[in-house]
């Protein structure tokens, strides 16, 4: 047989405010929010788990603690590290003995804003600052990378859970209000400010380059020469330092980068250019840099969030395809004993 969830509770009377220590445990138990995860009613079987000491505390009705069980078992789904906000404006709600389609209502109407503001605040900014500057520690060999990671984080977010849990408890209703107010302007910041981190995180930490260098003929190149002679063997160096006419005999104008300095001793210290023939090389890299620096890395994830929303690509499929392009790069050369082409 059905269970029939009425509109109302037996008990009218308000409950007594809840103490901090329960709140913190709520706090504690948010961290199980998705532990029964399904696609039938998302993250129902946290969300019931987390406030059911409040629940507890303030229903002493066996049947309005039934009532209120049930209609916090239906679908619910809002971001894990906001839930707490969720959670103090339902708390407040049933303290105060309001009708239960009012509290399904409030229910729903602010676990969907925090979907959005919470990526955000947490996946678009904190974690590719964090991700970011934590990596760069690790490629360089810092063992306390990944620890110094997972501190910034969980203290972020730990800080985030308890404030809004309390905060929400205490302002009730209303938190939603102010929380509607303003959040399409917080997600639009948010998400500006994330995809500037994320654009000076491929420019800073792009490596991904061409490693591709073609000889290109042979030219003269101008080496610059000092020594030291005695005045009596000048002559021989005219050809060096002096510009010919077009008889071939040296004339007393210096050629570029040639010069003179009479040490006072009997001898001279004499600057020329001597040219010597040497390879001329095409790396391709420098050309795209001139272009544009990190213009590759750029490219990359231009192409990847591409795939992303018009190809519905998944991050496994897109970390599949880096996968086989770096293996790509470096295989294919080797099979003609050449470097690879990426550097």
């Amino acid at each position: 047989m059905a269970y029939n969830i009425p509109d109302t509770y037996k008990d009218q009377t308000p409950a007594q405010p809840l103490d901090k220590k329960t709140l913190n445990k709520m706090v504690w138990r948010s961290l199980f929010l998705q532990a029964s995860f399904n696609y039938e009613r998302m993250q129902a079987g946290g969300w019931l788990y987390g406030i059911l000491p409040g629940l507890q505390k303030i229903h002493k009705d066996k049947d309005d603690l039934a009532a209120s069980m049930s209609h916090n078992l239906e679908f619910f789904n809002t971001h894990p590290f906001l839930v707490t906000l969720v959670m103090g404006i339902i708390l407040s709600l049933e303290q105060n003995k309001a009708d239960i389609p009012t509290i399904r209502a409030v229910r729903v109407s602010a676990m969907g804003p925090l979907g959005g503001i919470g990526d955000a605040l947490f996946w678009l900014t904190l974690v590719p600052i964090t991700a970011g500057i934590t990596s760069n520690m690790a490629i360089q060999g810092s063992l306390a990378a990944p620890f110094i990671f997972l501190l910034i984080f969980n203290i972020a977010q730990f800080i985030v859970r308890y404030f809004l849990m309390h905060w929400s408890y205490k302002m009730g209703i209303n938190a939603i209000d102010i929380l509607t107010s303003n959040a399409k302007e917080f997600t639009r910041a948010a998400s500006i400010l994330g995809v500037f981190v994320v654009g000076s995180l491929i420019a800073v930490y792009g490596g991904t380059k061409l490693n591709i260098v073609k000889d290109n003929g042979v030219t003269n190149v101008a080496v610059p020469v000092t020594t030291i002679v005695a005045n009596e063997d000048m002559p021989d160096y005219a050809k060096y330092l002096y510009v010919e006419d077009d008889k071939g005999e040296p004339t007393e104008t210096l050629q570029e980068g040639a010069g003179i300095v009479d040490l006072g001793n009997g001898k001279s210290e004499i600057t020329f250019n001597r040219f010597e023939e040497q390879p001329v090389k095409v790396d391709f890299q420098k050309i795209l840099d001139g272009v544009l620096p990190k213009i590759i890395p750029l490219a990359l994830t231009l192409c990847l969030y591409f795939l992303m929303v018009k190809k519905q690509f998944t991050p496994i499929k897109s970390i599949g395809l880096l996968l086989v392009l770096g293996l790509a790069g470096s295989l294919i050369p080797a099979l003609f004993n050449a470097p690879s082409i990426w550097g």
